[in-house]
């Protein structure tokens, strides 16, 4: 179901019911605009406001100063801020993201803002259906627990993101009465968990349309919801039901699809491995790119590469050095995978010769980066410097994962705007994430022979040669396809019989860590992964001191424990809630 499509339409509507709800009462006709109770107490009206909810979920045109200051897949927040890349373009460019990388960033930084805005907007849209469905009287009791538990579960999404952003966040819901007066020192997960508890007892397994919500994605996010809890035992109990099973909204049976490639492309989108994902529409008939991922339009390769802009989210040479593979093993180097730093052409113009390294390497590293001299997918070879903004600022690298393909271009890219857009979903979880994030309760639980198994499912994927990246043919026309040569040194396997029960608890959690790097690099999980794990310190300071070698735009920064896990809450939103002198609100511990 392309849901976005009624993008336009619903954040009308929605602003429509706000003007009739602030009515003053002696007026005798609504505003212009506005729709009343009785239209909005329908079937057709409450299914409406549940599109408008969906309609928030890519934070673009919902209150964002820009379309990827709130983007769903937190290329910013999560990717940036973690050490998977760099903000990229220059350091002129969307500055405020600058302070974001450095750890320096504090409460009047607009981007803050402008992800708070979106978010609140998609919680209001979820509230609002939840107000108006018991009203409706052409339902049956089925329809409306379905669209109710729709909207509970994207509530919870929405809260979700706000409160690892955040932390201390106000809960509003659709019996709020003085959204401005709520207060931010009461711990949300256990309304954020109710929430999703709802929509899973409640949800049906399959769904008429692929970009709903279904159980099985509900319980996913529920078991999610309870490792950020650390409520470990519960967690795993759930996960034992989601991997045996769960199915997707279009009824597809949880496995990772067959190539790890296929759930960063159009063409393949909502397949067995996709949870839940923002569903991205290109060419849709609206003559704008608003509902084909406008939030990544930036993150292009720039100067005379064929998407014309614009040279942000440019991968760390830190990422780039964690897919080194043992040559031996076919084991990632855990503890010192910066040991050896994988080649890269810095400084080298893109007309000299360059060969790329020989280093034994994971293949999931070149679906995730392009790198100099390998194909970027059927785009012919990156060519380096070319394709990059300023080397010596963020780097020599160029982003992947949300990249269309030549062939496909005209149904899965947009060229409605100054930059492009594409029919490439923005995966919120995906069945790998799930498998991780369940590893990594089994561990908790000390059972390290099932937190292996589902690390090895994983890495068994990459280790597939039917997924890696291979050569052109012909290099010099790329769409002509690929050899049987593989495009790099590819060497990667499984963990032996036992080998997590060697390493113990501690090392085996460690290495779930590192797995969940390099499955999920660059999907904008890394910095809220660090949070939780209470890492981020010692991480992300190793990082700055790491990169900041290669390139500027990190040097001077600094992540302060007991202050950066959060980000600091917003001050124009401070300013809203004071009355009388004194905030609902209260700041963040360390960003007065």
């Amino acid at each position: 179901m392309k849901m976005s499509k009624n993008i336009k339409i619903m954040t009308a509507l929605v602003a429509g019911l706000f003007l009739y709800s602030c009515q003053d009462s002696f007026l005798d006709k609504p505003a212009l605009g506005s729709l009343s109770d009785a239209q909005l107490s329908t079937k057709a009206g409450v299914e409406n406001l549940l599109i408008g909810a969906y309609a928030a979920l890519d934070g673009n045109g919902v209150g964002a100063a820009s379309a990827w200051d709130a983007n769903a897949d937190n290329w910013i927040y999560g990717s940036i801020a973690g050490g998977d890349a760099h903000k990229g373009s220059d350091g002129s460019d969307q500055a405020g993201i600058n302070a974001i990388m450095t750890y320096s960033a504090g409460p009047s930084n607009g981007f803050f803002n402008s992800k708070w805005k979106a978010v609140y907007e998609g919680i209001n849209r979820a509230n609002t259906v939840l107000k108006f469905a018991p009203l409706a009287t052409n339902m049956t009791d089925a329809q409306r627990a379905d669209i109710m538990a729709q909207a509970r579960f994207l509530r919870g999404h929405y809260y979700s993101e706000v409160k690892k952003m955040y932390n201390n966040v106000p809960w509003i819901d659709e019996t709020t009465t003085d959204p401005a007066a709520q207060t931010n020192t009461t711990d949300i997960w256990p309304q954020i968990e109710a929430d999703f508890k709802f929509a899973m007892d409640n949800l049906p397994a399959t769904q008429a349309e692929v970009g709903r919500a279904n159980k099985w994605a509900a319980a996913s996010y529920l078991a999610k919801t309870l490792v950020y809890q650390k409520k470990f035992a519960e967690a795993k109990t759930l996960f034992d039901q989601i991997i045996s099973q769960g199915v997707t909204s279009n009824g597809l049976k949880y496995a990772l699809s067959e190539k790890y490639e296929d759930n960063f492309d159009g063409a393949t989108k909502n397949n067995s491995e996709s949870i839940f994902a923002v569903q991205a529409a290109a060419n849709d008939g609206t003559n704008t790119i608003d509902n084909a991922n406008a939030g990544s339009m930036l993150n292009h390769p720039y100067g005379s590469s064929p998407f014309g802009c614009c040279g942000f989210y440019q991968p760390s040479q830190d990422l780039v050095n964690s897919f080194r593979t043992d040559p031996a093993t076919g084991l990632p180097f855990v503890d010192n995978y910066n040991a050896t730093m994988v080649k890269n052409d810095m400084n080298i113009l893109s007309t000299a010769p360059f060969t790329p390294d020989v280093t034994s390497l994971d293949p999931r590293l070149d679906w995730t980066v392009g790198r100099r001299g390998l194909p970027y997918h059927d785009w012919g070879n990156h060519p380096g410097q070319a394709w990059i903004r300023l080397q010596s600022y963020a780097g020599p690298y160029a982003p992947k994962k949300h990249i269309y393909w030549q062939a496909t271009q005209d149904k899965y890219s947009d060229r409605h705007s100054w930059a492009p857009g594409s029919a490439i979903n923005i995966l919120i979880i995906r069945y790998a994430d799930v498998l991780l994030l369940a590893a990594e309760a089994e561990a908790q639980a000390g059972t390290l022979a099932k937190a292996q198994e589902y690390v090895n499912m994983v890495r068994a994927r990459a280790a597939n040669p039917k997924g890696w990246l291979y050569k052109y043919k012909n290099d010099a026309k790329p769409l002509e396809g690929f050899s049987t040569t593989p495009a790099a040194n590819y060497k990667v396997a499984v963990y032996a019989p036992g080998a997590f029960a060697a390493l113990g608890k501690d090392k085996a959690l460690k290495t779930i860590y590192f797995e969940r790097r390099l499955e999920l690099g660059m999907e904008g999980h890394r910095f809220f992964d660090l949070s939780r794990w209470g890492i981020s310190e010692e991480t992300l300071n190793a990082y700055i001191q790491y990169e900041s070698k290669i390139t500027s735009d990190i040097t001077g920064g600094k992540f302060v424990k007991g202050k950066n896990e959060y980000y600091p809450i917003p001050q124009s939103q401070i300013d809203l809630s004071t009355r009388g002198g004194v905030s609902s609100l209260k700041q963040n511990p360390n960003y007065q």
